[in-house]
Parts: C-alpha cells; sequence; structure tokens
C-alpha cells in the first residue's frame, strides 16, 4: 500500500502483513532517529454516528503504534498484554491522526510502551501498554 493513495505523507511506509490493520486503517510508519511516528488519513468510514473516528479505531490505530515501537519495525512477532487508552479529544474526517510512541522499559520478553496520538499540535489519546516479544516457533 503506497501512503500517497490515502493522503498520507510519503516518508511513511506500510506494515505487510496483517490485514485487520490494512481493512480498518490503513496505518502507516516512519521511523526517525529511533522514534516510532505512526500516521493515518481519517476517512468517512472510520467515523461514528458523531462524525468523529470511532474510538475503536483510535484504540486500534494506538495498538498498532505501540506494536510498531515494541518491535522497533522489526519482522519481530509480538502480542498486546495490555492496552490502555485515554480519550483525550476527538478526530473528524479529512484529519491526519499521526502517533509517536517511546519504549520505556525492554525486557528479555516484554516491553513497555507509552503512545501520544494527536491531530496537529492537539493531543486526541493517550496511550500505554505491556507489549509481549514472541518467540519464533522452531
Amino acid at each position: 500500500m503506497n501512503p500517497q493513495d490515502y493522503d498520507v505523507p510519503t516518508q511513511y511506509r506500510h506494515w505487510a502483513g496483517d490485514t485487520a490493520e490494512d481493512r480498518i486503517g490503513p496505518f502507516f510508519f516512519r521511523i526517525e532517529q529511533g522514534v516510532i511516528h505512526s500516521a493515518f488519513r481519517v476517512q468517512a468510514q472510520h467515523c461514528n454516528s458523531h462524525d468523529s473516528a470511532h474510538g475503536g479505531l483510535l484504540m486500534a490505530f494506538a495498538d498498532y503504534t505501540l506494536c510498531i515501537a515494541a518491535n522497533e519495525g522489526k519482522e519481530e512477532s509480538v502480542a498486546t498484554v495490555t492496552c490502555n487508552n485515554e480519550f483525550v479529544g476527538p478526530a473528524v474526517a479529512g484529519d491526519l491522526v499521526c502517533g509517536v510512541a517511546e519504549v520505556t522499559r525492554r525486557g528479555g520478553s516484554l516491553v513497555f510502551v507509552r503512545a501520544v496520538l494527536s491531530v496537529e499540535d492537539r493531543v486526541i489519546l493517550t496511550s500505554s501498554a505491556v507489549i509481549k516479544r514472541l518467540r519464533p516457533k522452531h
């Protein structure tokens, strides 16, 4: 998927392999100086009856952002153990929702991560999670 097709800046790239995220997004990410950035453009199908981005969609996007941070944008498989979200403000159709995530602690099997989603300079959601690093099956 090309970010330009979804009115997302060209420096972002698509994470291949998660069809659920593609269906509800699509979502995109970039890594700049070790910091994970994510983005998606809110479309009409993302909105609820209040004409704002559905909370479930924003939580899914936060989870995407947190997991990309946990695996550092690499092919390592991860799974969310817990995810806490606080809704701060709305996003509406046409908005570019951007996420920034940081790892607060990385252990051997668990990664603690937090993220902030915003539209321009306005925070719309804060999130924190514990992410499990999955060992490859042999």
